[in-house]
């Protein structure tokens, strides 16, 4: 098979159709820079919605009295359970300093007696910061011989998990959605090219051309397509994320700063986008490799 022939009848391809091989790279590029928001705001969602997890604690409160013996063995016991990361004890003069620094209030001044109870301030590992992890951790440390009660955000925990499911799911049907759009697009103006080359086609048939040799340059027409959209996608992101957002506020790039990686799995995903749709238009319009 001959490698110029290929590229020749690929790029006449694009002088044939020119207006839907310019539709299908614009909708590629379209398709792209739409996936590509998603991912970025996906992304930032996700650091946003782990400093929140981050900052919740579980306080597990002691029974009282309590010697200092069975508090550094209770401290024991918690630190085992899957899932902490850090315990830290407060004791009930620290807790009425903590209540007097963020109340204003001194305690002693109300009551005779100081009522806070001593507790254990509990971090988690990042992967049990969700509802249900959450939850068995509270149930272990509740187990516990000498934590009275546990308390902790259960509430917030299960807010941000009901909504960060619902934001996959509306991106992941969002970006389905997009990418069939472009492979439809894609796949139309291949089999346009397919239809203006029917005789030729037919004609390297009854010769016995090789099914490779009929089909490389329409698979090569759609990851052109798929390439050029790529490209242009990633070009207008870097404009608007590196160039843009710095002439803005050098804040607002710190922010929406992504990794260079990122442009290259833009352009491989045009190119992904345009094999594809080159491949269901071959197979559709003239049958698989080893057909008629």
């Amino acid at each position: 098979m001959s490698i110029a022939y290929t590229l020749r009848e690929s790029i006449s391809g694009f002088r044939r159709a020119k207006l839907s091989a310019l539709i299908s790279i614009v909708t590629v590029c379209i398709a792209l820079l739409l996936l590509g928001i998603f991912v970025v705001v996906a992304q930032h969602t996700a650091k946003f919605v782990d400093a929140l997890r981050s900052k919740v604690e579980m306080e597990a409160f002691l029974e009282q009295p309590v010697a200092a013996a069975e508090v550094e063995s209770i401290r024991k016991q918690v630190a085992a359970i899957e899932g902490v990361d850090s315990v830290q004890f407060v004791s009930k003069e620290e807790a009425a300093r903590i209540f007097k620094r963020e109340f204003g209030e001194d305690v002693s001044t109300i009551l005779d007696f100081n009522p806070f109870p001593p507790s254990f301030k509990i971090t988690l590992v990042d992967e049990h910061r969700t509802a249900e992890r959450a939850a068995e951790v509270e149930r272990r440390l509740a187990a516990t011989r000498g934590v009275e009660s546990v308390k902790y955000w259960r509430e917030l925990l299960e807010i941000l998990d009901r909504r960060t499911r619902t934001f996959h799911s509306l991106t992941l049907g969002l970006g389905i959605l997009i990418g069939l759009s472009a492979i439809f697009l894609v796949s139309n103006t291949i089999r346009l090219a397919i239809y203006a080359k029917r005789r030729l086609i037919r004609t390297m048939e009854l010769v016995g051309a090789t099914s490779l040799f009929i089909r490389a340059p329409f698979f090569l027409e759609g990851m052109l397509q798929g390439l050029l959209g790529g490209l242009l996608a990633a070009g207008i992101f870097w404009v608007l994320l590196e160039q843009g957002t710095r002439l803005l506020s050098p804040e607002l790039w710190e922010f929406v700063r992504i990794p260079p990686e990122f442009y290259l799995a833009v352009t491989t995903a045009g190119v992904f986008l345009g094999i594809v749709g080159s491949v269901i238009a071959v197979v559709r319009f003239i049958g698989p490799a080893g057909g008629r």
